[in-house]
């Protein structure tokens, strides 16, 4: 039996959060203040395509026209708005032919986020890295419209990895350095404006036992925005290290973490503390400087982690896996906020951090005129209905007139009536008068009034 969670939380902020599955296809999530912060599933980017599996991911979160590049199985590249999930352009893998097999998938991308020209037509970079160890640096602009052609510059390609297949790569902050690293691959850093190695990683001596553990690096990231000397990367033998490149070859702190293989490594912005997603779904916090274990995330997740990421302003961080929950948890108190099932084994989340609460949702065209359609039909009904009424009640009248006047005819006031009506006719001039007399006094004026 699965292990399920029970969310008992009142809710999460407000928040935006994009998903990635094994089927391709793209879901937003959205929690509003005034749905009590509860996540729900607003957008579905995409077919359900197997070949169209999403393998990477990596979002230039502007506040301006954000943009998402997606790697999918088939070799392609996408380039998204993050808005409305239009496609920007295509970029197929027909130029990397010659030195990728049909096996060699994407496994590391990264969108630059340096070029921000103002124009339509913008220039991008994208770095990709296949597990063979290529890894292709191009930039291209992107069209004004679908049609128009994409000029692109003469990729340039290099092999990061002599033997062995790389599962990690990441990209500094200032996006001057790239980390590789993978199975039989030591964690390796290269320079981007040259293509050369700087750094290279040593393994760890052997154990008490005399045991030497097999260089299997699963994921990894930088630790400090400013400092790409330093970084943590997680094994396949449930290991996570931290590197300092200005110390030492070997790792600075190493310490294991349950008993299966670190699948998600991310770091928070304050530098000291790194979240940890294993494959039998265990998230904690860690303090890398001293390999001290802050506390576990209270919820056991059903599946293996994939994806961790850390909301750039919000307490929170979410993530995403193999029992295809996308979950929401805070950082201080370490609980579950909530739970959105998503049906497809997940990859992927990312956050959109200018992400609006106060934003109305506006309804497309047709929703409007089918909204419109049922309003006028009734406008015109209460028309013809009221037309009817006045039709009626003019018969009605014309009708009642000609009783009255029959009636006038054929019946002669009495004098008890008249006279009853001059009485009331006199009692009606005499209070005017003294109204009038009140209204002089009032005003100082002389009354010579009968």
């Amino acid at each position: 039996m699965p292990r399920t969670t029970t969310v008992e939380s009142a809710g999460c902020p407000p928040l935006r959060a994009l998903t990635f599955d094994v089927l391709g296809l793209i879901k937003v999530t959205e929690a509003r203040s005034k749905q009590g912060g509860v996540p729900k599933v607003v957008e579905r980017w995409g077919e359900p395509d197997s070949s169209r599996c999403v393998l990477a991911v990596s979002t230039n979160d502007r506040k301006i026209d954000p943009l998402l590049a997606v790697a999918r199985k088939s070799g392609v590249v996408e380039l998204l708005s993050s808005i409305n999930g239009d496609i920007r352009v295509s970029l197929p893998s027909d130029n990397q032919s010659d030195v990728q097999s049909q096996e060699d998938n994407i496994v590391g991308l990264h969108l630059f986020k340096k070029q921000t020209s103002q124009s339509s037509s913008r220039s991008c970079t994208l770095l990709t890295c296949t597990s063979k160890g290529f890894s292709t640096l191009r930039s291209f602009s992107i069209p004004n419209s679908q049609s128009d052609s994409i000029s692109d510059d003469t990729p340039t390609t290099w092999n990061v990895s002599a033997a062995g297949n790389v599962l990690c790569c990441k990209v500094d902050e200032n996006e001057n350095y790239a980390l590789y690293g993978g199975k039989g691959v030591e964690v390796n850093i290269w320079d981007l404006t040259t293509h050369t190695k700087i750094w290279t990683a040593k393994s760890p001596k052997k154990n008490s036992l005399g045991i030497f553990t097999p260089t299997w690096f699963t994921s990894a990231t930088f630790l400090h925005k400013d400092d790409h000397r330093k970084f943590v990367a997680g094994t396949n033998s449930h290991q996570v290290r931290l590197y300092d490149m200005s110390a030492q070859r070997r790792p600075v702190v190493s310490f294991d973490f349950r008993e299966t293989p670190i699948k998600a490594v991310t770091e928070d912005p304050d530098g000291n503390t790194v979240y940890i997603g294993n494959g039998s779904g265990d998230l904690a916090s860690f303090d890398i400087r001293t390999g001290k274990l802050l506390g576990s995330f209270l919820g056991k997740c059903s599946g293996s982690i994939r994806s961790i990421a850390r909301h750039p302003d919000l307490p929170i961080i979410a993530s995403c896996g193999l029992d295809s929950y996308l979950r929401v948890w805070d950082i201080k108190s370490r609980q579950l906020l909530s739970a959105v099932f998503l049906k497809q084994h997940l990859t992927n989340v990312v956050f959109d951090s200018h992400f609006n609460d106060e934003e109305l949702e506006v309804p497309s065209i047709e929703e409007k005129e089918e909204e419109e359609e049922p309003k006028e039909i009734i406008i015109k009904q209460k028309k013809k209905k009221s037309k009817s009424r006045d039709r009626d009640r003019n018969d009605d009248d014309d009708e009642g007139s000609q009783q009255s006047i029959k009636r006038k005819k054929s019946k002669k006031p009495k004098k008890s009536e008249i006279v009853d009506d001059e009485d009331g006719v006199l009692e009606e001039e005499k209070k005017v008068k003294k109204a009038k007399k009140l209204k002089k006094k009032l005003k100082g004026e002389s009354v010579d009034l009968e």
